[in-house]
């Protein structure tokens, strides 16, 4: 077989193995030892391009940024700054119809600007909001349904794992792909509330709900103190990198020690609750590190092979527009998203696609906003929506099935098609805050 045969194998082995169940960085790591093994016939190239891998991802001193917002998020989880925002929201927006989901969605965009992880607030808005949605007599279906949507802002919202990914597999800066995930994450959480209000106003009888008229107001002083941690928290960090004083590592030491200190001061913080925190995001951190390495080798190994070459000449002498090939691409992310988790597809479509959005003088870092968003909708899809399984298994309620997840989950994912085909036809809305 010739490489770029191998290579081809190789990728559809990945996705295979990926969906029997392998784990991804074995799937990935193994297929490209064994393809490069297969190309040169030489186990000390293998051995050595393998070594390289390994010592350029725990070499690179933006890793950093990775074990430093998993503490942070982990921390100001435990210290309830999750429940208080949603407290504050629904307050906000206890007289509208879907006002309950509207509040959901506001909380789950504040609460990821510092946490960064869309499973973190699934669990928590599964605790927390379902439960008074179900109170108010709201349909489940569609109070399950925002929970898993707006749960994948923590995807794009700045500081997210899945922006670090992209950023070392397309060697873009970390501070860019935070500030670009900004608008778009707002975009969407915007885009969210709107669908909510046309719903509530064209399909009642599917939002359900009462007036929550019995909740009170809160006042000035109740808001503050449950919102002014966060706004702190998110000035501190994203201000600082926007601003230039504080580089993306800088700003993860920063939030990790202001988050110690806002648990502290909210008698949040335990010797338990921080070694379970220090555990957690060692494990996280470590399965990160993995994943990062065996997309080097995984790299090296497409380059080795040809194949980012190859494709890139198809496409030149098939001529296909703009149009046509994030149109591919797009319909690639989404199929992929049925089978694969975000991180998988990431690793295993973004160095195929690279070579051949970087000579059309295309924005990586835009390109990496779109991947992003175009691999979210996965976490909403059947038979692997991420979220939506950890919806149903934090619930744990019998009364809501993990079907009644994905439909209530399916209209949110039409919302982020369309913000993906505007964030796709105006790129400044990804790039306006870099330039």
């Amino acid at each position: 077989m010739t490489p770029f045969e191998i290579g081809i194998l190789s990728v559809v082995a990945i996705v295979v193995l990926v969906y029997l169940g392998v784990y991804i960085p074995i799937a990935l790591g193994l297929v490209s030892f064994v393809s490069i093994l297969l190309m040169r016939d030489n186990f000390d190239l293998a051995v050595n391009l393998l070594k390289i891998a390994i010592g350029d991802s725990v070499m690179e001193y933006t890793f950093a940024t990775v074990p430093l917002f998993t503490f942070m998020g982990l921390i100001v989880s435990k210290a309830g700054l999750g429940s208080d925002i949603y407290t504050v929201m629904n307050s906000g927006f206890r007289k509208v119809k879907g006002g309950i989901g509207m509040a959901t969605v506001g909380a789950n965009a504040v609460f990821a600007a510092v946490t960064g992880s869309s499973i973190a607030s699934a669990s928590v808005f599964s605790k927390v909001s379902v439960p008074q949605m179900l109170a108010f007599d709201y349909n489940p279906r569609f109070a399950v349904g925002v929970v898993a949507g707006s749960s994948v802002l923590g995807m794009i919202i700045p500081p997210s794992a899945m922006l670090i990914i992209y950023s070392f597999v397309a060697e873009q800066s970390v501070g860019d792909m935070f500030l670009a995930g900004v608008i778009p994450g707002i975009l969407l959480a915007i885009a969210y509330v709107v669908a909510i209000f046309l719903m509530g106003r064209l399909t009642p009888s599917y939002v359900g709900g009462r007036s929550a008229d019995e909740m009170e107001w809160m006042s000035p002083m109740e808001i503050a103190d449950k919102t002014l941690p966060t706004l702190v928290l998110i000035v501190a960090v994203l201000g600082g990198i926007y601003t230039g004083w504080l580089t993306p590592v800088e700003a993860g030491a920063t939030g990790s020690l202001l988050g110690l200190i806002i648990a502290v001061f909210r008698k949040k913080l335990t010797l338990k609750t921080l070694w379970h925190a220090l555990l957690e995001t060692g494990h996280i951190t470590a399965s990160i590190l993995f994943l990062i390495t065996a997309a080097s080798i995984y790299s090296r190994m497409l380059g080795l092979a040809g194949l980012p070459n190859e494709l890139g000449d198809l496409l030149t002498d098939t001529r296909l527009t703009f149009f046509w090939i994030m149109f591919i691409y797009v319909l690639l992310m989404i199929f992929l998203g049925t089978i694969l988790d975000t991180a998988s597809i990431i690793l295993i479509v973004v160095p195929l696609f690279l070579p051949l959005v970087e000579p059309m003088g295309l924005s990586l870092v835009w390109f990496g906003i779109v991947t992003v968003v175009g691999a979210e909708i996965g976490l909403l899809t059947p038979p692997l929506g991420i979220s939506c399984f950890v919806i149903k298994a934090t619930l744990n309620d019998p009364r809501i099935s993990l079907k009644d997840v994905f439909i209530g989950a399916f209209p949110f994912a039409l919302v982020m098609l369309v913000v993906l085909i505007a964030l796709i036809r105006w790129p400044s809305l990804s790039l306006a805050i870099l330039n």
